[in-house]
């Protein structure tokens, strides 16, 4: 992702907009985004998702599980989609990866046809988010041969993990945003290693991008995406990977 890759990992990346509570939205959004996107997103279909949300409380962290109803747009081939709900839009695209320069053309048309519809007050939070499936040869390898970023276990401890979650978070922009970073084994892959890399860049303050500067940061959050996965690989990973010159 930082350099080009003709067999980079990415499963599948996301770019989410989530507005603040103040912007208008009603049930006829989703129609007026339908007409805007019809011509590169044909597909219909609606959803009901569930999503986790974890709140601080008095009594410390509680889990809450929101469900909403969210209207799912996808291309032909449905290797791309544009997910809309109550004051989110949400741009998918699965594998194979078209490079940012097929995917970032996707976000800002459903970014620009939302605003088009709307008129939106501020943006509560903003992320850039890839997921990355690692196949490695073997069964059992050594995580320091393919990856800089990793759990590390002291010479007292077994060696041998069954499963583990590697994860940080960084602060970038003044603490204005975060990336979370998280490797983890994926089990049942026969025979062979299989690792989930994900990389998710969001706006950890609410409302401190103003909203037309919302691509700009998404450019920025984009380049910083490409420099924490290359911080995360090692070059036996590169040539993997096939960089393209």
């Amino acid at each position: 992702m930082g350099k080009k890759y003709a067999k980079p990992p990415i499963v599948e990346a996301v770019c989410e907009f989530r507005l603040t509570p103040e912007t208008r939205w009603d049930l006829t959004v989703p129609g007026l985004l339908y007409e805007r996107l019809k011509g590169s997103f044909p597909q219909k279909e609606q959803r009901m998702i569930r999503e986790v949300e974890f709140i601080q409380g008095p009594e410390g962290l509680k889990q809450q599980i929101r469900t909403s109803e969210r209207i799912m747009l996808f291309t032909e081939d449905k290797k791309m989609l544009v997910q809309v709900g109550p004051r989110l839009l949400a741009i998918n695209v699965l594998k194979p990866y078209p490079h940012w320069e097929g995917f970032k053309p996707r976000i800002e048309m459903a970014w620009q046809s939302l605003q088009a519809a709307i008129e939106v007050q501020g943006l509560e939070r903003i992320g850039l988010r890839y997921i990355n499936h690692i196949e490695l040869p073997a069964q059992s390898v050594e995580l320091a041969e393919y990856f800089e970023f990793y759990l590390s276990v002291g010479q007292r401890l077994p060696q041998q993990m069954v499963s583990f979650l590697a994860g940080a978070e960084f602060s970038y922009a003044d603490d204005r945003d975060h990336c979370r970073v998280q490797l983890t084994p994926i089990p049942g892959s026969g025979g062979k290693s299989l690792f989930m890399l994900d990389i998710d860049y969001f706006l950890a303050r609410p409302r401190a991008v103003e909203v037309v500067d919302a691509l700009a940061w998404v450019e920025e959050a984009h380049d910083r995406v490409k420099e924490v996965f290359e911080g995360c690989i090692t070059d036996k990973l590169r040539e993997m990977f096939e960089e393209v010159l």
